[in-house]
């Protein structure tokens, strides 16, 4: 049996969820989704870094807020009813949280269905953020770093 008949029937494909950020949509890795919660009182922390919004009380546990749109320099969140914030859980910062402005359905992509050579697609977003655009039908998703995104975490 040839090796590469095996390749493309072992294709795995990532659930990804997709939230809007201003116009457009972005895909974050579910596996590091620990939860989404509706947009609550953010308690705001003195001398915390620009991004940073705050802290939350999520089931007893404080937990940073961060803005993606400040993080990248768009312009500043303007909170709705469809505003949620996603709890990641990351190994070395534990949990924290990012707002987006609205949370839009799951996908699966393979790897076949994302592009990875990205550098330079958006002049609005840092590539860093970036780390490919998935093809979802003809909807175009860009895949966050989400390591680029909450780098060098500054405790508050």
């Amino acid at each position: 049996m040839a090796s590469n008949e095996m390749e493309v029937v072992n294709q795995e494909k990532v659930q990804y969820i997709v939230v809007k950020i201003g116009s457009e949509q972005y895909g974050i890795n579910i596996s590091f989704v620990d939860n989404i919660v509706r947009m609550q009182k953010i308690t705001r922390v003195p001398k915390a870094p620009h991004h940073y919004v705050g802290v939350i009380n999520l089931r007893g546990e404080i937990v940073p807020v961060m803005s993606i749109r400040r993080k990248m320099g768009l312009e500043d969140d303007v909170y709705s009813n469809k505003t949620r914030i996603i709890i990641l859980k990351l190994e070395a910062q534990g949990l924290i949280g990012v707002i987006v402005d609205e949370v839009r359905e799951v996908i699966n992509l393979g790897e076949d269905e994302i592009d990875r050579n990205v550098q330079n697609t958006s002049k609005k977003v840092d590539a860093n953020f970036i780390n490919g655009i998935g093809k979802d039908g003809d909807e175009l998703i860009s895949i966050f770093e989400i390591s680029a995104i909450v780098d060098a975490v500054e405790t508050i």
